[in-house]
């Protein structure tokens, strides 16, 4: 088969959350473990492994903590999902995406498996991930959790240090309507013996994490309380974040080259994440690979579709993938500032619940309501109905391009133009 041909058979022979949503999705590890198995277990060779799970944050945490392991001279790779244009941007080392030829000898190598085990696109390209490190013979993998964590395919893993960045409300047919619900299948990924990373203080769901932790006789880290980050505004040294935390082997400020409204928390997490590996002598501390690494996240590690902006002026440009309430929040807030006249590129999926998304944007917007290429989006005349029950205004176009078209247009030279609502969305303007 040619590549073209392989992700074809991918995309529309292998049920695909993605496209297809709830029908997708496969609720044991069965599959991926018969994947596995036949293959030789490459998860058992992929280096020491760092494990990240979360609600939100959990790719830009991946993305921060390969950055900064590079950095240090290893050889890492780095599963995330989803794509956003290129299916190979899922499966990394030290930023280069894995070959085309790769993925078509996996799959041709493996199509009687394939055949015979059933698996979903998930499953598969998972046990694609892991033969392509297991062979490359990475240092380091750091895998992000795809959804929810206990029966998520990556959980097969036996990593050096678990991490979850923080709980929300999202999924929640999946993974419980109650935020100690989900972080109960989050927790899930907590191994006997192994430590692990919480980004976030929460309430509701710290005595979850402590209680598994405890039952797992892991260390538990919670990153805002133990290595918690100040702003250093700058002179005579540059600005950045740095933390007081005695057991920290670093002090200084650091400043990656992301930004947006959720970087603090993001970077709270991972550099919790690296202090650790380095208190647990895992990693072999360097204060310069830190420094370099986290000012090269967005090419060192290709950091797309989170807070980027496309263009500075003519009109300004600003994408960003967050898609449930606690990622958009802080997003709407920093749109709710802008002064310019501003214009909004808005698609979701169609098991989103516009009650608590929609009343978080601007009504004083402009709307461009569109429908991303995929069977899940919502049509963007549902979607536009729904919003102006909001106050919020604008026009359902038929494709993304023709709504990002229509807002660029409208906006000239001063205006400020927000791509957002869906991953799929902010994939089709990149």
């Amino acid at each position: 088969m040619t590549y073209a041909e392989t992700l074809d058979y991918l995309f529309t022979r292998l049920p695909m959350y993605q496209r297809a949503g709830a029908t997708a999705m496969k609720k044991d590890l069965g599959n991926i473990r018969r994947l596995l198995d036949a293959l030789g277990n490459p998860e058992r060779r992929m280096g020491r492994i760092v494990h990240v799970a979360g609600t939100n944050g959990k790719g830009t945490t991946c993305h921060l903590i390969a950055a900064a392991l590079q950095a240090h001279g290893h050889r890492v790779g780095m599963y995330t999902s989803p794509h956003y244009r290129d299916f190979r941007e899922r499966i990394k080392i030290n930023a280069a995406f894995i070959p085309e030829e790769n993925v078509v000898n996996f799959v041709d190598r493996h199509r009687a498996l394939i055949e015979e085990v059933a698996p979903s696109f998930f499953e598969i390209t998972v046990a694609l991930a892991f033969q392509y490190f297991a062979e490359r013979a990475v240092d380091w993998s750091v895998i992000e959790v795809g959804l929810g964590g206990r029966l998520d395919s990556t959980n097969v893993v036996t990593p050096v240090l678990s991490v979850i960045t923080n709980i929300g409300l999202d999924h929640t047919q999946f993974l419980g309507d109650t935020l100690e619900l989900i972080a109960g299948e989050k927790a899930g990924i907590i191994k006997p013996g192994v430590p692990v990373v919480v980004g976030e203080t929460q309430t509701e769901t710290l005595p979850v994490f402590e209680r598994i932790a405890a039952e797992n006789d892991s260390p538990l880290i919670v990153a805002d309380r133990d290595f918690p980050l100040e702003y250093y505004p700058g002179f005579p040294q540059p600005p950045g974040y740095y933390t007081t935390a005695e057991n920290a082997p670093y002090h200084e400020p650091v400043l990656p080259d992301i930004g947006g409204p959720h970087a603090l928390k993001n970077l709270n997490t991972a550099l919790a994440t690296l202090y650790t590996l380095a208190n647990l002598k895992k990693l072999n501390f360097k204060a310069e690979a830190l420094e370099k690494g986290l000012q090269n996240v967005s090419k060192g590690t290709y950091y797309v579709g989170r807070f980027q902006y496309l263009q500075r002026s003519g009109p300004t440009v600003l994408a960003d993938s967050a898609h449930n309430t606690e990622g958009l929040r802080p997003v709407t807030i920093f749109l709710r500032g802008i002064k310019q006249p501003l214009h909004v590129v808005l698609g979701v999926v169609n098991d989103k619940d516009l009650t608590t998304a929609l009343p978080l944007f601007p009504p004083t917007a402009t709307y461009y309501f569109c429908k991303a290429d995929i069977p899940r989006g919502l049509p963007a005349e549902e979607l536009r109905a729904a919003a102006v029950g909001y106050g919020l205004s604008g026009e359902a176009y038929g494709s993304v391009r023709e709504a990002y078209g229509a807002a660029v247009a409208a906006a000239g030279e001063n205006g400020f133009v927000f791509v957002g609502g869906s991953v799929f969305v902010v994939a089709e303007v990149l």
